[in-house]
């Protein structure tokens, strides 16, 4: 869906994406595109026409794609590989894990269309571990915004970061969230909603449903802190602490909660300030549907997320 036919006060991602793609390039020659036959999907038709020689369409193969974009950075470029999260990531997984991790190539890789946007299309199309699969990777930053402005910010920062980066980027509509002046940091989570009786940590296409949650939860005499958890790898320990601190926490994503930000969260609570937890993702393999009827029957919405609020905090000592 595109930001032309998002509902009002809705946004596709992929539009900040771009627009801040082609205002870098214009002063970065630098930054190139590689893309899997997929122009149209990644809406880079502007970006083509505009920098002609400076987009790789590899076609159909995912694994040459990767590579090829390791070898520009190689050669100074800055390449951003973009492609269908399912994709990019479950087929050419050796060469991001060779090629971009362990040689510190300073590729960015876009995950387009990630989660279950392609929910129609079926189980070959949801994009739901890569999340998992990626935070295996030493050294991969791995980012998850939640909104348009974060999303374009995400770009800036890869930019400025040297070594790979994979940025999930979403096609699901969602509103531009209410925030302060902080800026957008790698590695720094944004607390978007305070609260001392749960923490709900989120991000991506969850963060709006996770402060909608939360405004339920205050009408319930329920306190919840929301935090965007925008940078999945390396995690926020500090806000993980401030979460922890509540008693009880949260987690919401759009992918498997297993291996995925849950399962960043859950790792780093065993180690250092067990609590209660409920991990809110898809189970596994899913069913044939729309994205939203398919965040709705795994309970990714305002209302699961808040009846996952309140079995965590029975689940709290007395």
């Amino acid at each position: 869906m595109s930001a032309t036919t998002a509902p009002q006060g809705m946004y596709d991602c992929r539009d900040a994406y771009v627009a801040t793609l082609e205002e870098l390039a214009v002063s970065d020659e630098r930054i190139v595109a590689v893309v899997n036959d997929s122009v149209g999907s990644s809406k880079l038709g502007k970006f083509r026409d505009r920098f002609p020689d400076r987009l790789v369409n590899v076609g159909i193969a995912e694994q040459n794609m990767v590579s090829v974009g390791a070898g520009l950075a190689n050669g100074g470029k800055v390449p951003f590989v973009s492609g269908a999260g399912c994709f990019l990531t479950a087929r050419a997984m050796e060469q991001i894990k060779v090629d971009c991790g362990y040689s510190q190539a300073n590729v960015k890789l876009c995950g387009i269309s990630s989660g279950v946007a392609y929910g129609e299309l079926g189980a070959t199309h949801h994009s739901i571990e890569d999340v998992a699969w990626l935070r295996a990777i030493d050294k991969l930053t791995l980012i998850v915004p939640a909104d348009p402005w974060q999303t374009g910010e995400a770009i800036r920062a890869a930019v400025a970061h040297d070594g790979p980066v994979y940025i999930r980027i979403s096609r699901m509509p969602v509103p531009a969230l209410d925030r302060g002046d902080d800026p957008f940091v790698i590695g720094r989570a944004e607390t978007l909603r305070t609260g001392g009786d749960v923490a709900i940590v989120a991000n991506g296409t969850l963060v709006h449903r996770a402060l909608a949650a939360a405004a339920m939860l205050a009408d319930q005499g329920i306190a919840a802190q929301v935090i965007n958890m925008a940078t999945v790898s390396p995690i926020d320990t500090a806000a993980l602490a401030t979460a922890a601190a509540t008693g009880a926490i949260v987690t919401a994503e759009e992918g498997l909660a297993h291996g995925g930000l849950g399962g960043a969260v859950a790792e780093w609570c065993a180690r250092n300030a067990p609590v209660p937890m409920r991990m809110l993702g898809f189970p596994g393999f899913l069913p044939t549907g729309s994205a939203e009827w398919l965040m709705q029957r795994f309970g990714l919405t305002a209302d699961g997320i808040a009846a996952a609020v309140h079995d965590v905090l029975d689940q709290r000592p007395a």
